[in-house]
């Protein structure tokens, strides 16, 4: 076998390899004489059959065999004998001409083929112990902590109808109607909808109207979408909505104690604090540990330059892409509402994809130096994170992820980002300081990433709004 490199520029790198006519012959000789002795074949005894015969019977197609094999399996070996690393699957181009390979398939002319691909530039580790970073807490409030037990408490309620108007605390269940200018619009009809008066889940000063409200009336409410309402169409009008009142009903104020905490099925109302303290601690900590993965990559983006292969610049920039416009779709906007321009987008775009290119081949060259392995166990249990968001495709989710090629590969690498960010909180210096709720929860500004990155929330009519969790590059 030959192997000439005819081409290295940058990162970019052709392979020529050459593996001579006599050599495939040899190699379909031996398969030959290995399967004479168990071909079966009319007119001759077993193991009797001649070497010619067999070749012309199965020459081609073990021919056949050997080249799959070849372009399969030599491509990884070539790389390895090179000490190379492909950052893609290498490109492999051999003869379309069918006079040739049946030459090549006789034995007649030898096999060639060639390899394109883009090689993981080499990255020299420096010291982690630069890194310096630090790491937002928040003290949890026992008032904190009490207002949402009390919402649980509110949540347990037992409504019962009543008569006369409705007040705040209550809950009127209302069909509705919504219109601009008279044209009703997607998303702005129930029907039967509960909705407890000062709960602030619909769109602002629609609950105030609806006060003092008793069961049969009908009422037109007038309220303003808010300038940032997710879906664009909506924002900043006036809309009336058709409000039939079905029926009022009032619960009595829950006390915390043991017996709510006893119709939770816990055993009392500290446990009930404890594991609400909990929750609120892993929501914040997961803000944390956000804010932090975001410094930690912002300073190996400082310390690590490097060209970043175009092919997975490309897939990358592609997938990033596609989300910014179905978003935009989504949302009703364009990259003008976005103070933008198209090009200026995919120029932004494009330094973004090569931002998280680099920062993964830097992540996969630290966690790799560390000995980091993702366990079968922890892709057991993000498999099975994967099939819970589906339920009843529990059986489609799981053949997926069986016969689909890469599929695994995509459990794998968040999991083994976040033990490389583990690995690394060991070794750099972390300063904790205490901040407020708000402070934690505000955006960072992402100078890597334009406007239009930032997703619009996605609303429906009336409804909450939505909050935007940061996403950190992968």
């Amino acid at each position: 076998m030959q192997v000439t490199e005819t081409l290295s520029e940058g990162l970019k790198r052709e392979i020529k390899v050459v593996i001579p006519a006599k050599d495939m012959e040899a190699q379909m000789n031996e398969r030959l004489a290995d399967a004479k002795d168990r071909v079966r074949i009319n007119g001759f005894r077993p193991g009797k059959v001649p070497i010619g015969h067999l070749k012309k019977m199965y020459g081609k197609s073990i021919m056949a065999e050997l080249v799959n094999e070849i372009v399969r399996d030599k491509p990884t070996e070539i790389l390895s004998e090179r000490g190379e690393k492909a950052a893609t699957q290498p490109e492999i181009k051999m003869t379309e001409d069918e006079a040739e390979a049946d030459e090549i398939l006789s034995a007649k002319a030898d096999f060639e083929f060639s390899l394109a691909y883009e090689v993981i530039p080499p990255i020299e580790l420096q010291d982690n112990s630069k890194i310096e970073i630090t790491r937002p807490v928040v003290e949890i409030a026992d008032e904190e902590v009490e207002e949402q037990v009390r919402r649980i408490a509110d949540n347990a309620k037992s409504y019962e109808t009543k008569d006369g108007k409705a007040e705040k605390g209550d809950r009127v269940t209302i069909d509705f109607v919504g219109k601009i200018d008279g044209e009703e619009f997607a998303g702005g009809k129930a029907e039967d909808a509960p909705l407890v008066l000062g709960s602030n889940s619909f769109i602002p000063g629609f609950e105030d109207q609806l006060v003092g409200a008793k069961a049969g009336d009908e009422k037109a409410v007038t309220v303003t979408f808010p300038e940032d309402y997710g879906e664009a169409s909506l924002a900043g009008k006036e809309a009336v909505f058709d409000v039939k009142v079905k029926d009022v009903a009032s619960a009595p104020e829950v006390e915390i104690n043991d017996e709510l905490a006893g119709k939770l099925g816990l055993e009392s109302a500290e446990k009930l604090r404890e594991i609400v303290r909990g929750q609120i601690e892993s929501q914040y900590g997961q803000m944390t540990r956000q804010k932090v993965k975001r410094q930690i990559l912002d300073q190996l983006d400082e310390m690590y330059m490097f060209e970043a292969p175009s092919r997975l610049v490309d897939t990358e920039f592609d997938n990033i892409w596609r989300q910014v416009n179905t978003d935009l779709e989504q949302a009703g906007k364009t990259f003008e509402d976005e103070e933008t321009t198209e090009d200026a987008a995919r120029e932004d775009y494009r330094k973004l994809a090569e931002r998280r290119v680099r920062l993964g081949l830097v992540l996969s060259e630290i966690g790799e130096n560390a000995g980091i392995e993702v366990t079968d166990e922890e892709l057991q249990r993000s498999l099975y994170d994967q099939v819970r968001q589906f339920p009843g495709q529990e059986k489609q989710i799981y053949e997926y992820f069986q016969k689909t090629p890469g599929a695994v590969a995509s459990l794998r690498a968040p999991i083994f980002e976040e033990k490389t960010i583990d690995h690394l909180l060991n070794e750099i210096t972390v300063t904790d300081k205490t901040v407020s709720k708000e402070e934690l929860m505000a955006e960072d500004e992402d100078e890597t990433a334009p406007k239009a990155e930032k997703k619009p929330a996605k609303k429906k009519a009336p409804a909450k709004k939505a909050a935007k969790k940061e996403e950190a590059p992968e």
